[in-house]
């Protein structure tokens, strides 16, 4: 992996502002473009191991559940083949099964290893990472607290890895109602999607309430969510509008669209040009575009394209950080010999 990220702001000495308004003075609509956005290292792989697998085996390729959380991309790679379903015990016995991004239970390999499915891990490495902390927390005797979604893939995995230990804490109320005797010997894991300043709160809570709470060595919020996280800021700071391109499903697109909104500027979640609504628009004149990190660079071309021929014809870039991370394949797509994962 490489993960080296370089964080830049506005040019010295300005806010960006002033480049705003002179657009503006100019009668012309102005969208500012995030950057980074869209797909992170781990979407890339998760699809490229689809991808890969499809040249390799030929359909159909089974993904237990989406492979990530966007309708386009699902939609593009079911043409191609790959049959997406909910449980792996809907693969037939001895077929390819490819786990998605979002990571698998303990029990969803057991059951795999038992229909002897063919199975290829495109699970995040950053989602592989939290399932070795809860590993760890567990075998030292500490009781788990999983910040996030009960609902979502991801949580669900994560909490597989020791459910009889595991808490999962949704929001600082949450973290204020826990029943527990102040010494248990506790640890902490959260969602790799969630929004920062969110889980700073509820860890806050925690670490109040309960002295004896430990957390990863190092924050588990992906580098991708936070980057995004960190764009959608400076879009409000600059525009009248934000829209993030991404499905609804997406954990990572609602957390952007709260973030914006958090910081006072309206924002929209877009799952495609067909869902922008004019009503949006009024009395805007500078629109903020991003897009969450399972969202293809299409989507936002399409935007892009609609938004100008609705007047907003000059485009800025607001860059927060540059990314250069890069997940390497599983072998099982890679090595010639094939073999399972």
């Amino acid at each position: 992996m490489n993960s080296r990220m370089r964080r830049r702001g506005p040019a010295p000495g300005t806010d960006g502002k002033d480049d705003v308004t002179d657009e503006l003075q100019d009668g012309a609509g102005v969208v500012v473009l995030a950057e980074p956005r869209g797909f992170c290292a781990g979407v890339r792989r998760a699809i490229g191991v689809v991808e890969r697998a499809l040249d390799r085996h030929g359909p159909p390729v089974y993904v237990r559940k989406e492979i990530v959380h966007n309708a386009h991309v699902v939609s593009m790679l079911r043409r191609r083949g790959a049959v997406f379903v909910d449980s792996e015990e809907e693969v037939p016995a001895g077929s390819v099964c490819v786990f998605s991004a979002h990571g698998v239970s303990p029990a969803v390999r057991t059951t795999a290893a038992g229909r002897e499915l063919r199975v290829i891990d495109a699970t995040c490495p950053l989602v592989s990472k939290v399932h070795q902390e809860a590993r760890r927390f567990a075998r030292a005797g500490r009781t788990l607290l999983l910040i996030g979604h009960a609902d979502h893939e991801e949580v669900e995995g994560t909490r597989g890895e020791a459910p009889e230990r595991t808490i999962v804490v949704e929001s600082e109320a949450a973290a204020e109602r826990l029943d527990l005797p102040v010494d248990t010997p506790l640890a902490y894991l959260t969602q790799t999607t969630l929004a920062v300043d969110e889980t700073v709160g509820v860890v806050d809570v925690l670490r109040r309430r309960f002295p004896d709470l430990v957390g990863p060595g190092t924050d588990d919020i992906c580098y991708a969510s936070q980057n995004r996280q960190d764009a959608v800021k400076e879009l409000a700071r600059r525009t009248d509008l934000v829209l993030v391109v991404g499905s609804p499903n997406s954990s990572n697109s609602i957390r952007m669209v709260e973030v914006a909104r958090l910081d006072g500027t309206p924002a929209q979640l877009v799952p495609d040009v067909t869902h922008l609504e004019p009503g949006w628009f009024a009395g805007v004149g500078a629109v903020g575009l991003s897009a969450g990190a399972s969202a293809p660079e299409v989507l936002v071309e399409e935007v892009l394209d609609r938004l100008r021929d609705m007047g907003y014809g000059r485009v800025q870039m607001a860059t927060v950080a540059t990314e250069d991370v890069v997940f390497s394949l599983p072998p099982a797509v890679v090595d010639p010999r094939g073999g399972r994962t």
